[in-house]
């Protein structure tokens, strides 16, 4: 059955201060139409300046994730984020007259009890997913980050940590169903660190406004008799801090025996929310935050363009490749004889482009070039690689078929091995630099896995006259 897009049915607010910046803000979901997204307005600035809850728009990821458009920023929006995800909820616009989210307990569950109040409601709009349709991988060797997301027909997460901490060893969770289990089982999982990281993160102008009603504090360190005090001050606590049984500071128990793990979780769904519309698809994620989850999402709307991309050039039509020739054809404007790609066999939007040449006997150049000895000029091999790097370069313009491709520069550029009739050449082109229309890339031709030619090019895309 059709799924339909949600909203909320009455506006609804909340009040509290902010975790990280400590100032009080009032936040006010109200219905949106149709198609509009996860929208913040700073009813605080000037005109109510929007922020749309987008991966283009994270500006920051120090102990959460910040959007920003212009002036208007807001800060930690991901418990915000996960309780709208969380309860399906396609379409809102959330006031704030402050530019953080109030922190309230430290889970998404304020959230989701006042959206609930509000009341949620169909709207005549179908629900599009981002169904993934192949295996996406994301690691991060240093600091032990893996995430493998998988192709499946409903959205799942399951979350692994271990921090080596005799109160916090390797927990494990997962989430097998929004509707099942988000609101009871994982809603009220509250933000948790370590004792060791309060002061360092006070230094650094973070959690103004965390205390430990709003967090759990992990005891990572011996604490001496003659710093209570002053870890009463840091917590601004009326009674005396206490060592708790537990390993947690002042013995504060757990909602659920793994929610640290929970809460971890419930970010990494607010963060995926960035992606502006709702996952099919299993994400496996062990030890990863906040800046992991957005590299994630990153990576996974550049999968999701490429698919838009293929879609809008040759239908829905499904190979091991991007483009094929007739795809092609719409959008560079060279034509027999000098259209030199044959296929584009990956795409990712701005960064990078595979592209095929097909090198047979009938090419006409190779009536000349030389007779009884054929070898492709090289100047055609680079022309090859410049039309390659010019699918790259037109899609990242949003009317590709009005603009054209001026290259402007050659360096560094060398001829390995010559190609011949029958050869497959492979050109493998990256962006190095990219502002507006002029661009920077690095070109590489390849035969049989062994490197032909290799570039540097510039260039500028310009109107079609």
């Amino acid at each position: 059955m059709l799924e339909k897009q949600r909203t909320i049915e009455k506006s609804v607010s909340i009040s509290g201060a902010g975790l990280h910046t400590g100032n009080s803000a009032k936040m006010t979901f109200h219905a949106a139409p149709p198609n509009t997204g996860i929208i913040f307005r700073r009813v605080d600035l000037p005109d109510n300046p929007q922020v749309k809850a987008d991966i283009d728009n994270v500006v920051d990821i120090s102990r959460g994730t910040t959007i920003a458009k212009g002036d208007a920023t807001v800060h930690t929006v991901e418990h915000v984020l996960a309780a709208i995800a969380g309860l399906m909820i396609d379409n809102v616009i959330v006031d704030l007259d402050a530019n953080e989210p109030p922190v309230m307990d430290g889970s998404a569950l304020p959230f989701v009890q006042a959206l609930k109040e509000a009341g949620i409601f169909e709207q005549d709009s179908p629900r599009d997913y981002l169904v993934i349709d192949k295996t996406i991988v994301y690691a991060e060797e240093k600091r032990g980050v893996d995430i493998v997301v998988f192709p499946s027909d409903e959205f799942r997460i399951t979350f692994l940590i271990d921090y080596h901490n005799a109160a916090l060893a390797t927990q494990y969770t997962a989430i097998y169903s929004l509707k099942g289990e988000f609101e009871t089982e994982f809603a009220p999982a509250r933000t948790f660190c370590f004792l060791s990281e309060v002061e360092p993160l006070l230094q650094q102008g973070l959690i103004k406004g965390g205390n430990l009603d709003n967090a759990i504090v992990f005891i990572d360190r011996k604490i001496e008799e003659s710093e209570i005090g002053r870890l009463k001050q840091l917590f601004k606590m009326a009674d005396n801090v206490k060592i708790g049984a537990n390993g947690i500071l002042n013995g504060k128990e757990l909602r659920f025996k793994n929610e640290p793990v929970r809460h971890k979780a419930l970010d990494l769904l607010g963060d995926l929310a960035l992606l502006g519309m709702p996952l099919k698809a299993h994400v496996q994620a062990a030890r990863s935050g906040h800046a992991a989850n957005v590299e994630l999402v990153k990576r996974i709307r550049k999968e999701y363009q490429k698919i838009q991309i293929t879609s809008k050039y040759q239908g829905n039509r499904k190979g091991d490749f991007v483009l094929d020739s007739q795809a092609i054809l719409k959008i560079l404007p060279h034509r027999y004889p000098f259209l030199l790609v044959d296929r584009i066999l990956d795409l990712t939007p701005q960064e990078r482009v595979v592209g095929l040449k097909n090198v047979t006997l009938n090419e006409p150049f190779f009536q000349g070039h030389f007779p009884g000895h054929p070898i492709m000029p090289g100047v055609l091999i680079v022309e090859a690689m410049a039309q390659v790097g010019g699918v790259l370069l037109l899609n990242t313009q949003s009317n590709p078929e009005d603009k054209l491709v001026y290259f402007t520069g050659l360096d560094r550029v060398k001829f390995r091995k010559p190609v011949r009739p029958g050869d497959q050449v492979r050109f493998e082109v990256e962006m190095l630099k990219y502002r507006q229309t002029l661009c920077k890339m690095a070109g590489k031709a390849f035969v049989a896995n062994e490197l032909v030619c290799e570039a540097e090019l510039s260039a500028a895309v310009v109107d079609r006259t």
